[in-house]
């Protein structure tokens, strides 16, 4: 199989010759930015860096996917959120100390938002890399659920006590919210990419599976239906909690944190959406070595899971050889099974 077809296949829980290494949201480190001449803050901004430092994932390391938005804040900022563009060895972020909305009144999204420079980047990028790699390998885009982006334009504090004291509020900022999360969606898919990552921040330590439930299962089964390509939802934390209504959305994936089980994270999804993950980040890949790595990936390969990869966008600072740990031990594995 190429390396599309085997991420396709996993997504939808067919057959695959070996279980595709993943990261639906970023593998930029600087010791690849350094490697391929394509440096934050500029591969953030510029489509041809940025699609030239995300092709490394398959070139570099041996991934099956490649994903070429390293941020989380694309679309905020095409929105008017005021962002700190870091260097090369720190990730951009939102400004959420000066937040552009506090009532659902003053929710915008401008009708051209995605072709702002910093959301029209990432459509180019994808376009490059389609163009590029062909149906070679899997590309995937990333939209930001209205949870993520209730936090940007809020600010953090104020969206979470929102939540708590307003749920009528809450459900209408999300809904005005969820335009962006669908229209930048559409507009990667049309520049091509083969499925979309779809962070929305309700972590297990600021929000409750409850809370998942109440806010946001029925609108994740929303974008499911709307967005004509396998969804990977990522959610970070121990999310077990939520797990069973994540499971009920129709998308054909979950990308899970390390703090969840992989054996227990599986029996709870029961075979109804592909999990992605869940190789730790700050202990495993940043501060271990490869062997370390190793055990990690034959745990979710023992676990059945569909599609491995790190937990989440990997520390800048993470060694390459760490990093190719990753396919070389799910190879050994399925020489060895």
């Amino acid at each position: 199989m190429t390396s599309r077809q085997r991420v396709l296949a996993a997504l939808n829980r067919e057959p695959v010759d070996r279980t595709p290494v993943c990261n639906p949201t970023s593998v930029a480190t600087v010791e690849l930015m350094d490697l391929v001449d394509a440096h934050f803050p500029d591969a953030n901004r510029d489509a041809e860096k940025m699609a030239r430092l995300a092709a490394t994932s398959y070139t570099e390391l041996g991934f099956d996917t490649i994903m070429p938005v390293f941020s989380i804040i694309q679309e905020s900022s095409a929105v008017g959120c005021k962002i700190q563009w870091e260097e090369k060895d720190n990730w951009p972020t939102v400004r959420m100390t000066e937040p552009i909305w506090s009532e659902p009144d003053d929710i915008r999204i401008p009708a051209d938002f995605v072709k702002h420079p910093d959301a029209k980047c990432v459509l180019d990028a994808i376009r490059i890399l389609k163009k590029e790699f062909g149906d070679e390998v899997a590309v995937i885009g990333k939209t930001m659920g209205p949870w993520s982006m209730g936090y940007h334009c809020f600010g953090v504090e104020r969206f979470l006590l929102m939540s708590l004291d307003d749920p009528d509020m809450t459900r209408t900022c999300l809904d005005r919210m969820k335009q962006s999360t669908i229209e930048y969606g559409i507009a990667q898919i049309e520049a091509g990419a083969d499925a979309l990552t779809l962070p929305d921040h309700a972590t297990g330590d600021l929000v409750s599976g409850e809370y998942y439930e109440r806010y946001l299962r029925d609108m994740h089964i929303e974008f499911a239906e709307t967005l004509k390509v396998p969804i990977i939802l990522h959610i970070c934390g121990r999310t077990v909690d939520r797990m069973e209504f994540i499971a009920q959305t129709g998308m054909a994936a979950f990308h899970y944190d390390s703090k969840n089980n992989p054996a227990e994270s599986m029996e709870v999804v029961a075979g109804r959406i592909s999990l992605v993950g869940n190789i730790n980040n700050p202990e495993t890949l940043f501060s271990k070595g490869p062997e370390d790595v190793a055990a990690e990936v034959r745990a979710n390969l023992d676990a059945g899971v569909q599609l491995v990869g790190p937990e989440c966008a990997i520390p800048l600072q993470t060694s390459i050889e760490n990093l190719k740990a990753i396919p070389r031990a799910v190879r050994e594995w399925h020489r060895a099974a």
